[in-house]
C-alpha cells in the first residue's frame, strides 16, 4: 500500500498507563501509516504527563483519560467511543504494520460470522516471531465454514481486532480481572454468542516489549486470575481440576497463604456472575487442551 487514504471502516486503540516515551513511539508508528485511521488513546490514569504529551504532539488523536487505572478494562472506554464498525487495540509497546488494519477490515468485511481476528506479532528490531503466533497456527479447532485463518479459542488483547457490535455486547473486557484472565474470558464469551475467533497471520502487530512493568505483582494476578477465569466460565469439574492444577503457581506467585486467600476472597463475586459455556465451546477447549498437552 503506497498512497495515503481514509480508513473509515476500523479505529486503532491505544492503552497505556505510565509508559510516556513507549506510546509517543507507538503514536509516531500509528499517524505515520498509509491507511489513516481513527486513533484512540485511553489513559489509565497515568499522573506522569502522558495526556498533555499527547494533546501536545498528536493533537488529531483522540485522548480518554480514565479515573482511575482500570486495568485490561480501560479498553472498553475506547470501544464505545469509537464510530467504526470494526475496532483494533495496540498496547502502548505494539503497532500495527502498514496495510494491516484495512487488511483486518477487508477481512471483516468479506467473513461476516468473525468476531476477531488477532495477528501475527513479530517481537523487536528482530522481528522474532512470538512463539504463540505457532500455537494459533497450528490450532487444531475444526473450522465451521471457511475462514481467513485458523479458528482458534483466544485473543491477544494488544495485537486484535474485532467487530465493534460483538465485543461490545460480549461485555469487552471483564472490569474486576483488571489484568489476566480476562482475554480468555472474552475469547469464551465471543464464542459462546457464536463468532468465529480466527488467527490472521496475514496481519502483522509489532512488539517491542516495555522494560517498564512491574513483573511480580502481574505473576501474581495471573495465576490468580486464572482460577477467576475458570470459575467464570468452565463447567464445575473442569473449573475444579483447573484450580487444582494452578494451586502450586498461585502458592508460589501470590506469596503462599496471602496468594490463596486472595484468589478465594473473590469466589463469591465469581460464582454471582458464573455462566457456563456451552457444550459446543467446551468441547472446542477441551480440544486445545488436549493439543497444547502433547495429546
Amino acid at each position: 500500500m503506497n498512497s495515503l487514504h481514509h480508513e473509515d471502516r476500523i479505529t486503532v486503540i491505544v492503552l497505556t498507563h505510565r509508559r510516556r516515551d513507549e506510546l509517543a513511539r507507538t503514536l509516531t508508528h500509528l499517524t505515520a501509516l498509509p491507511e489513516r485511521v481513527p486513533i484512540i488513546v485511553v489513559d489509565n490514569d497515568s499522573g506522569d504527563g502522558t495526556a498533555q504529551e499527547v494533546t501536545r504532539r498528536f493533537a488529531h488523536v483522540t485522548l480518554i483519560q480514565a479515573p482511575s487505572n482500570l486495568g485490561a478494562a480501560g479498553r472498553n472506554l475506547g470501544a464505545t467511543a469509537a464510530r467504526t464498525h470494526y475496532i483494533a487495540f495496540c498496547d502502548d509497546d505494539t503497532w500495527w504494520e502498514p496495510g494491516s488494519l484495512s487488511l483486518a477490515a477487508d477481512l471483516l468485511d468479506a467473513y461476516p460470522q468473525v468476531g476477531s481476528l488477532t495477528a501475527r506479532v513479530l517481537v523487536g528490531p528482530q522481528r522474532r516471531e512470538d512463539p504463540v503466533c505457532e500455537l494459533m497456527r497450528t490450532s487444531p479447532i475444526a473450522p465451521p465454514c471457511a475462514l481467513p485463518g485458523p479458528p482458534i479459542l483466544g485473543l491477544l488483547a494488544g495485537a486484535t481486532a474485532f467487530r465493534t457490535d460483538a465485543f461490545l455486547a460480549a461485555g469487552g473486557y471483564h472490569p474486576r480481572l483488571f489484568i489476566g484472565g480476562e482475554e480468555a474470558v472474552l475469547a469464551l464469551d465471543l464464542a459462546s454468542a457464536g463468532w468465529s475467533l480466527v488467527y490472521a497471520p496475514q496481519l502483522t502487530v509489532c512488539h517491542y516489549p516495555s522494560p517498564v512493568r512491574d513483573a511480580g505483582r502481574r505473576r501474581s494476578l495471573l495465576a490468580r486470575n486464572a482460577v477467576w477465569a475458570a470459575w467464570l466460565r468452565l463447567p464445575a469439574g473442569a473449573a475444579l481440576q483447573r484450580t487444582l492444577q494452578l494451586a502450586p503457581r498461585v502458592w508460589q506467585e501470590g506469596g503462599g497463604v496471602t496468594g490463596w486467600w486472595q484468589a478465594l476472597r473473590g469466589l463469591g463475586w465469581v460464582l454471582s456472575e458464573r455462566r457456563v459455556i456451552p457444550p459446543h465451546v467446551d468441547q472446542m477447549r477441551r480440544c486445545v487442551e488436549v493439543a497444547e498437552a502433547g495429546g
